[in-house]
């Protein structure tokens, strides 16, 4: 077969985009990297990487104590704002596989994208689960002696069975996947004294929590080591954590009363030096402060060869190559839901990054056979709680996801529930960015349902706000969200509503993004009171019945869910943002 020297370099950008077959990323460098593992021949399995340089890791996060295979589509909606409009990670469908040459229609483009969601995962299958990943990490390992595995984090929350272990499940399978190192969020929100309780007992000799930007509030000493320094090949590379900054804002301060968080550029400059002081000549943030205050961060903060981030969910094939003061650092962040594992290799030479080799494999489960220990594990844990797991709760007739800036299915339904329960006449549910996806003619189990609700924080609540108050409540979400300096972004997504039409003007500034809030047909009053129902307060510990039993309940009694109505606000200036795909273009 002829093809032409085009159609050749178009193979070259799909493959080293998705990480098949070719180097996924490097910097065009033709030098021969010095000692650790020498470039091999072109691999035969789409898993088996071409070994290169003498420092490699691994990098998984998010996963959410998902353990089995899942379906999770990614979304249509990730819009970027000033400097960051159109450019990673705020690239989406078409604009996302036109940037990193991904062909459409290709595995690869399933996994990165929400196009044609549900024909592509009937074809393809489903994604990750820790026995599936055990195996690459394996496989991986054994091509890259010495390679470290990175968790960043939100690891023991997310099911059912991580909140009924009181996150044991998830502890357990991280020591057996091989976590080397690990920093943190939503580890948090099982209190200060089960965080201290697993690192002194079950990570003690397995696993280091590392997070430079935790401090205790009475004295500002560290809560965590920041960092920790292992040889690799020889090479002293450290791992510096942070943890995410806006913790005891998003998540309740009342789980970690004793605790201070946030950015810390300062501090992490201080061990940045510090390492290298010590001898390391790679450093490396494992870090969970989301994609875009990571770009900030690389931009500011010098000597750092590479941040490997999470919290955001962006899966991002190519790291982003950010200048600064004294060289380039590389970002990257990993993806969800153990969906994706990123392989970074480094030529470390005379003390020194010279080259450097990146890919972000796409977990298929089945392309990747379960690692029998893991598995055996899997079920065990498992076992105790399948009969409430598997139950049936209703059948939906369309895809249920949960991820996009403004809304998703299975969120709609949370808020439908809401509302019908507790009757209300407005909902919200928390714009998180975990929670699977469940095809169209599958049942909702209740394991489905704990994948969108499990958190040690879950009462319903029902109040009566005034109009003022619900727009400044929608008003301070859009800002987390979309405020123009990263530093100021909390991650997540917009908060969701039942009940309630409103618009958004993501560019707009504090306090004048939302407008047109209509309620039944006629604009919210500010002063008129609306009950409102909502789940998740992060402001005090409450007594009450769990979101999960209140949406258990309204599935049960409507046995089918379809034809559900998205309820979005109407965007304001997101046409032509390559970030943005209409939900009635989909």
């Amino acid at each position: 077969m002829n093809i032409s020297r085009r159609e050749f370099l178009q193979m070259l950008a799909v493959a080293s985009a998705s990480g098949i077959s070719l180097s996924a990323c490097d910097n065009q460098s033709a030098t021969t990297p010095a000692g650790g593992i020498k470039p091999s021949a072109k691999p035969a399995s789409p898993y088996e990487l071409a070994p290169f340089g003498n420092v490699s890791v691994m990098h998984f996060t998010d996963c959410h104590a998902q353990l089995t295979p899942i379906y999770f589509r990614e979304p249509s909606i990730n819009l970027g704002v000033g400097s960051m409009r159109g450019k990673p990670p705020h690239l989406v469908g078409e604009k996302f596989l036109a940037h990193y040459g991904i062909q459409p229609g290709s595995r690869e483009a399933h996994a990165f994208t929400y196009l044609n969601y549900v024909e592509a995962a009937k074809k393809f299958g489903k994604v990750g689960g820790f026995a599936h990943l055990s195996t690459l990490v394996k496989n991986t390992r054994a091509q890259r002696p010495g390679a470290l595995l990175l968790d960043g984090g939100d690891t023991w929350q997310g099911s059912g069975t991580a909140y009924w272990t009181n996150a044991q499940d998830m502890v357990d399978a991280q020591k057996l996947l091989g976590v080397d190192v690990m920093t943190a969020h939503w580890e948090m929100t099982y209190g200060a004294d089960r965080v201290s309780e697993i690192i002194e007992k079950d990570f003690a000799g397995h696993i280091d929590f590392v997070a430079q930007n935790v401090v205790d509030n009475e004295w500002n000493e560290p809560v965590f080591k920041p960092y920790v320094i292992r040889e690799i090949n020889g090479v002293p590379t450290a791992i510096i954590g942070q943890a995410f900054p806006y913790t005891p804002i998003a998540n309740p301060r009342f789980m970690v009363p004793d605790w201070s968080f946030g950015i810390r550029e300062d501090r992490m400059q201080q061990m940045v030096d510090e390492a290298r002081g010590k001898g390391a000549q790679v450093v490396i943030v494992l870090s969970h402060n989301g994609m875009d205050v990571d770009l900030k961060m690389a931009s500011r903060v010098t000597g750092i060869d590479a941040i490997m981030g999470g919290h955001t969910h962006d899966a991002i094939p190519r790291p982003v190559e950010v200048k600064n003061a004294r060289g380039i650092t590389l970002v990257t962040n990993a993806g969800s839901n153990s969906k994706f594992l990123g392989v970074l290799d480094l030529d470390v030479r005379d003390g020194k990054v010279r080259d450097y080799r990146y890919h972000l494999l796409p977990v298929f489960s089945n392309l990747l056979d379960a690692d029998a220990e893991m598995a055996a594990y899997i079920d065990k844990v498992r076992a105790p709680y399948m009969d409430r797991l598997s139950e049936e709760l209703a059948v939906t007739d369309e895809l249920l996801y949960r991820r996009g800036n403004f809304n998703g299915t299975f969120d709609q339904l949370i808020c439908d529930a809401l509302i019908d329960v507790q009757g209300a006449q407005i909902s919200f549910s928390p714009g998180f960015r975990w929670g699977v996806s469940v095809m169209p003619g599958e049942a909702i189990t209740y394991e489905h349902l704990m994948t969108q609700t499990a958190i040690t924080y879950p009462t319903v609540t029902l109040n009566n706000l005034t109009g003022t108050r619900i727009k400044e409540i929608l008003e301070d979400v859009a800002d987390n969200l979309f405020n123009q300096d990263p530093y100021y972004q909390q991650g997540g997504d917009m908060v969701r509503t039942g009940g309630l039409k409103y618009s958004i003007d993501p560019t707009a500034g504090m306090g004048s993004r939302i407008s047109d809030m209509e309620v039944d047909g006629k604009p919210v009053e500010p002063n008129a009171e609306y009950p409102v129902a909502g789940w998740a307060s992060v402001a005090q510990k409450l007594d009450g019945r769990p979101v999960w039993d209140v949406v258990a309940e309204y599935l049960r009694d409507q046995k089918t869910i379809g034809h559900i109505e998205l309820n979005e606000p109407l965007i304001k200036g997101a046409k032509g943002n390559p970030g943005y795909a209409p939900t009635d273009s989909l």
